[in-house]
């Protein structure tokens, strides 16, 4: 830690603390973490289930003469497990909210109501409950209303606020409300820190995303990809990734006429990787089987699935 962050540990009024960002598949929980700390970090596809980990975004700043850190959590849409993944990826969820000072709730204006898990995994907190309903530019006021008097009923929360995370509309409101309920604290993370995750994490992802784009059906749930190679040089960076399917037909799916496919999601993840990492990128990419990965916890942890 800095001589500056030092500083800032020892302002008696310094705020921080752990937001996490919890709701249902396809709520737009990506994009408004992504608006939140004002980078891409989380990837977003409108495909269910984009998101496998907890994803930590760090934000500091000034607020009316206040410091503050605030660490938000990115986490996978609440479901019924079906695999050992998705198992693992509700071991994010309740952690990143077992240690909440802040909730998230995210919702919005077309979600079905099949709120059983929703409920089970949110009395897992003890933080400070705002309920932020999404996408609010595509309905109507009435709607809207209806939406909070549905949820008044459902759950006690110390804020409502109605926001379009892809408009940007209400994140003002949003920051406001997250600000009254963050408690006094040191900084968690140095000050200079955006996220929690290596660099090998976002270029994985980001080849992910790129596979969730550009693939139907089950082929992107089917797919991880392991970054076996990351090194930086001055001038460029060189990775060497895998992606893992579980069936033979999966990676010719992948690979495309004469590679063509691969070739495809390799130039727009190369492209995404420069932009992010701010550098020139060599990729190499290969395609893998791993029969039924999903359900196997050795390579669970190797992914990093290992809550």
């Amino acid at each position: 830690m800095t001589i500056e962050d030092k500083e800032v540990y020892n302002n008696p009024n310094h705020r921080a603390g752990f937001i996490s960002i919890v709701g249902k598949p396809n709520v737009g929980k990506s994009t408004l973490m992504n608006v939140l700390v004002g980078e891409k970090l989380s990837i977003i596809t409108s495909k269910a289930q984009t998101t496998r980990h907890r994803i930590m975004g760090i934000l500091n700043g000034v607020h009316e003469e206040t410091e503050f850190q605030l660490v938000y959590s990115d986490t996978p849409g609440i479901i019924k497990p079906q695999y050992k993944l998705h198992e693992s990826m509700m071991e994010f969820v309740k952690g990143s909210l077992e240690d909440a000072d802040i909730v998230l709730f995210v919702t919005d204006i077309f979600e079905k109501h099949d709120e059983s898990e929703v409920l089970e995994q949110l009395s897992r907190t003890e933080g400070a409950l705002i309920l932020v309903i999404n996408k609010i530019d595509l309905a109507t006021e009435e709607q809207v209303q209806e939406k909070i008097a549905y949820w008044k009923e459902k759950l006690f929360t110390a804020a409502i606020v109605t926001v379009s995370a892809l408009q940007q509309e209400g994140i003002d409101k949003l920051f406001t409300a997250i600000m009254e309920y963050l408690p006094i604290h040191p900084p968690y993370f140095p000050k200079d820190e955006l996220t929690d995750k290596p660099e090998r994490f976002f270029a994985s992802e980001i080849i992910r995303e790129k596979v969730f784009l550009n693939y139907k059906k089950e082929v992107p749930y089917s797919t991880e990809v392991l970054i076996e190679e990351f090194k930086e040089k001055k001038e460029i960076i060189v990775i060497r990734a895998v992606i893992l399917v579980e069936r033979a037909s999966q990676k010719g799916i992948i690979i495309g006429d004469k590679g063509a496919m691969l070739k495809k999601i390799g130039t727009q993840a190369r492209e995404d990787m420069e932009q992010f990492f701010g550098k020139k990128v060599f990729l190499e990419q290969y395609v893998k089987v791993e029969p039924d990965w999903r359900n196997k916890i050795q390579r669970l942890k190797q992914f990093g699935y290992d809550n």
